[in-house]
């Protein structure tokens, strides 16, 4: 799985790998992978199969029974849980960085999440943040998440404790060092190239 997972992120440059130009975050460090997991929208084929992997991974470990809805972090993270919660015939709700400051003022929409099993699903998981912030705002609404699924993490030190402390599941379809093993295979980028994105890495 991870092999198939890894060769879409980078046929579909997803995930880019550029150890000697490297790429500006908006946060201005300079990188040498850039992940936009959207790329993934673009390939019909390549959706279907990214979907199928989150769908059996999450009932390797989850019974469909104990599911209720599936939530989605916005924005990246939308597309993936709607295509989700169709192929599990769940209902599905998506979970704003903040509340609107307008109309309803809500920061979940969708489906009700209040006393529903839920399962939040990630496009990449960086350092957590976003998604601990979205965990936050689905338990404020009354949510018991059962899992979080995401595609992708660079693997940072530490982060997937911070789940683990949290009391969360956290399934994850690929990893950095899985996908540059890939990368490698196929030329797509040299030994030297993985050592400065591991290191990289690494210094987060």
């Amino acid at each position: 799985m991870t092999r198939e997972i890894a060769n879409i992120l980078l046929d579909l440059n997803a995930v880019k790998l550029s150890p000697n130009e490297p790429f500006t975050w908006t946060s201005g460090i300079q990188s040498p992978i850039y992940c936009d997991n959207r790329q993934i929208l673009s390939d019909i084929k390549a959706h279907r199969q990214v979907i199928d992997h989150l769908k059996t991974t999450l009932l390797n470990g989850t019974d469909l029974n104990e599911i209720d809805v599936i939530a989605g972090t916005a924005t990246a993270g939308i597309p993936h849980a709607t295509l989700l919660a169709d192929r599990l015939d769940r209902p599905s709700a998506y979970v704003r960085s903040s509340k609107k400051a307008h109309g309803t003022a809500r920061q979940i929409e969708g489906a009700d999440v209040e006393g529903k099993n839920v399962v939040l699903v990630e496009d990449l998981i960086s350092t957590g943040g976003s998604s601990i912030k979205a965990l936050e705002a689905l338990k404020e609404n009354g949510a018991n998440v059962v899992t979080v699924l995401a595609i992708f993490t660079y693997g940072i030190e530490g982060v997937r404790e911070k789940f683990t402390d949290l009391g969360y599941n956290l399934e994850i379809l690929l990893n950095l060092d899985e996908l540059l093993e890939c990368a490698l295979d196929k030329g797509t980028i040299d030994q030297s190239g993985v050592d400065i994105v591991k290191n990289f890495r690494d210094s987060l």
